[in-house]
């Protein structure tokens, strides 16, 4: 089965030849799949399946443990908002809500609540595909993704990292 393209499936054959036993290749290469397509679909987690020699479901069962995989498309930019203790109390749910209602009609941002981004110093924060931002106000998060929309800020991709991404 061919799955991943011809910029990607270099990268995935090197990543299954690192691991002496390829089943531990599944990780790196689910975020591969997410980092082409933005998300890891059922067809993604068949080919690295039959790559790495284990069931889809087997797949399935470590990509739906970590919610940093979407199993469903996202915009080009997610937006992580964080609503745990630190951030409730100075203002987390404020900014989410603000957030996802200016965003709702919008195909390329996905706003999500996540429980922790581990910035507590930093509440109330997000993330824009994994890149942190802090001390917030629902205004000045929705000018940083305002940014990112406009080019002023240079996106990661959705997996966080910066394989194809123009500085």
């Amino acid at each position: 089965m061919t799955y991943f393209n011809a910029t990607f499936a270099p990268k995935a054959a090197e990543i299954v030849a690192q691991y002496p036993r390829p089943k531990s290749a599944i990780l790196p290469l689910a975020h591969l799949a997410q980092d082409q397509d933005g998300w890891v679909s059922a067809e993604a987690m068949e080919a690295i399946a039959e790559l790495v020699g284990v069931t889809p479901a087997e797949v399935q069962g470590t990509v739906s443990f970590y919610t940093m995989f979407k199993r469903e498309p996202v915009g080009k930019y997610l937006v992580s908002v964080c609503t745990n203790v630190s951030c409730l109390v100075n203002g987390g749910p404020e900014l989410y809500e603000h957030l996802r209602d200016q965003y709702a009609d919008d195909a390329d941002v996905t706003v999500e609540e996540v429980e922790c981004l581990a910035a507590c110093d930093g509440a109330p924060c997000l993330q824009v595909n994994y890149e942190y931002h802090l001390n917030l106000t629902p205004e000045s998060g929705e000018a940083i993704v305002n940014d990112y929309k406009s080019g002023r800020l240079i996106a990661r991709t959705i997996s966080g990292s910066t394989v194809g991404v123009q500085s």
